[in-house]
């Protein structure tokens, strides 16, 4: 745990890429908002495929040649965007980035719930996220430098810290055998035997967590082009990114201190009636300031969100299928990234910041209201309640 939690954290001081890819497809290659709304749309298509391999090689290989692959493929695949000179270099680079963007992902999240108890699940993905969220103050930090010399560097360093997180799993995580599906999991219906997409409660969390990336994504998507349309130079994201990691870092104690973590379902809808609150005030921001105290109220908003899906779909999966389930899951991010770069650019385009940001805001609301149903198609205080 304590090693991959220190091979993300070298990742992630280089994952600062995608806020800016929209933004150096505009200013770097002459595409419209529209035409790069829809390249990000064939990258978001592409990582479908990327996580449900990531979700069967992980179950079948395991942990560690699995997260190998996935990073080296990204940094070779990144290093193709900076190397870009023309749209249609742009185009073919982000959709291989797009497959194999999320192979490493499910094997990162099964090996969380793989060598931790249900109980402590929600910390121990709380912990990942904490340890990303610190390098990510540093990751802001320097997409705000290299953003100010030129976008394509951002590429460069993202593809340099995937090689070196690959390299710290390759020499340090030890390889294991991915255990066989049990007995009962091909036994019992209500688990939908060997195939993650026979169990309905698992597609109730699929449905639930799109909306969410959905409405989530637009962080990385309309808040560049928001900060554009009001005057602001794209360091400002760089900005942002910092405070919101700061703010997810800062909140991991106070989190651990508070009753909502006893409940996911409760810990869930809290979460996103904050995080609405912080993309609404995104509409209204017009100086950076203004744009700081709404990404210190959403980054709120997502810290109480912060594991809890994730340990209710490892919870819901049978033993030896766990990277299936987390991928499977996890292709509410791919639905997501190829409808939201294509919602918010045209809602952007057609309406303006301030109204885009009150429809996102409104999505998070629902998602705040659909959690009882939720509740009731999960069936079982042993899986919605972990304390």
């Amino acid at each position: 745990m304590r090693v991959l939690v220190a091979a993300r954290a070298v990742n992630r001081l280089g994952a600062f890429t995608l806020p800016f890819l929209t933004v150096t497809l505009v200013e770097e290659l002459g595409a419209s908002v529209a035409d790069a709304g829809w390249v990000l749309a064939g990258f978001g298509l592409a990582t479908i495929p990327s996580r449900l391999v990531g979700g069967r090689l992980s179950d079948r290989l395991g942990a560690r040649a699995t997260i190998t692959l996935g990073l080296l493929g990204t940094a070779a695949a990144q290093l193709g965007v900076a190397a870009s000179r023309s749209l249609v270099q742009a185009v073919v680079a982000a959709v291989v980035l797009g497959l194999v963007f999320e192979v490493y992902e499910p094997a990162s999240q099964s090996l969380v719930a793989d060598v931790t108890p249900p109980d402590q699940r929600p910390a121990a993905y709380g912990m990942l996220a904490a340890a990303m969220a610190a390098a990510g103050m540093g990751a802001g930090l320097l997409a705000a430098m290299l953003a100010s010399i030129d976008l394509r560097w951002l590429f460069v360093v993202d593809a340099v810290t995937c090689v070196a997180c690959a390299a710290v799993v390759r020499a340090l995580l030890p390889g294991r055998a991915a255990p066989e599906p049990d007995a009962a999991a091909r036994a019992d219906p209500d688990l939908g035997g060997s195939s993650p997409w026979r169990d309905t409660r698992l597609l109730a969390m699929l449905g639930i967590g799109t909306g969410f990336a959905l409405t989530y994504l637009q962080i990385t998507i309309a808040l560049p082009l928001t900060l554009s349309a009001r005057g602001l130079a794209p360091s400002t994201l760089g900005l942002l990114l910092t405070v919101s990691a700061a703010t997810l870092t800062a909140g991991q104690p106070l989190l651990r201190r508070t009753a909502l973590g006893g409940d996911h379902v409760v810990a869930m809808t809290v979460g996103y009636v904050v995080l609405a609150a912080g993309l609404l005030a995104n509409g209204f921001a017009t100086t950076p300031w203004m744009f700081v105290v709404a990404t210190v109220v959403w980054s709120v908003g997502d810290l109480l969100l912060l594991g809890h899906a994730h340990s209710l779909v490892a919870a819901l999966a049978p033993d030896g299928s766990r990277g299936r389930y987390l991928a499977v899951h996890g292709l509410s991010w791919g639905f997501a990234a190829v409808l939201a770069p294509v919602m918010g650019t045209q809602l952007l385009e057609r309406t303006g910041p301030t109204t885009t940001w009150v429809a996102v805001a409104a999505g998070s609301c629902a998602l705040a209201l659909a959690q009882p149903w939720l509740r009731v198609r999960l069936r079982g205080a042993e899986v919605v309640a972990h304390a």
